[in-house]
């Protein structure tokens, strides 16, 4: 079998960043993929499911209510292996022209206060799962060393 696109990525050697994963096409669409790289793959810990899971409600709350974007997001969620995240937006998108939405989205989790949207019983399968403390940890630190200053190896996967 072929191996598919984000197994061919050298791990040993990708930061955390914000990176085109791929492209497709749906139709005359183009769908693309962004790999939000949390932590550096094989290097350091990787998150708990607690600070993945509130991530994943707060960023995909974010997403799906942005005023401009939030008609074109097709998914927000966790990587298996708890690195990061994808999203994947209607359009042919660059990490550059990104940037700005993925900011505004680990501000917001950053200064998030409150309960988090979506974390009950009814609208939630395992709901008391959720870290927030950690998920503003990591967004206070994924802005501090991705997001406040890109530069190209954080935007642009390693050869």
């Amino acid at each position: 079998m072929k191996k598919i696109a984000s197994f061919t990525v050298n791990h040993l050697k990708l930061l955390p960043g914000l990176y085109v994963s791929r492209k497709d096409t749906a139709g005359s669409a183009v769908i693309t993929t962004f790999d939000i790289r949390i932590t550096r793959p094989n290097f350091e810990p990787v998150m708990n499911t607690a600070e993945v899971h509130a991530i994943e409600h707060l960023g995909a709350t974010f997403l799906r209510n942005h005023p401009v974007f939030g008609e074109r997001i097709l998914y927000f969620g966790p990587m298996g292996c708890r690195t990061g995240f994808y999203l994947v937006i209607a359009g042919d998108e660059s990490s550059e022209d990104i940037l700005p939405l993925v900011r505004e989205m680990f501000v917001f989790i950053r200064d998030f206060d409150g309960p988090i949207p979506g974390a009950a019983a009814r609208d939630c399968g395992n709901w008391l799962d959720m870290n927030l403390p950690m998920a503003k940890w990591y967004a206070k630190r994924y802005l501090a060393d991705v997001l406040e200053h890109p530069v190209p190896e954080r935007l642009h996967y390693p050869e």
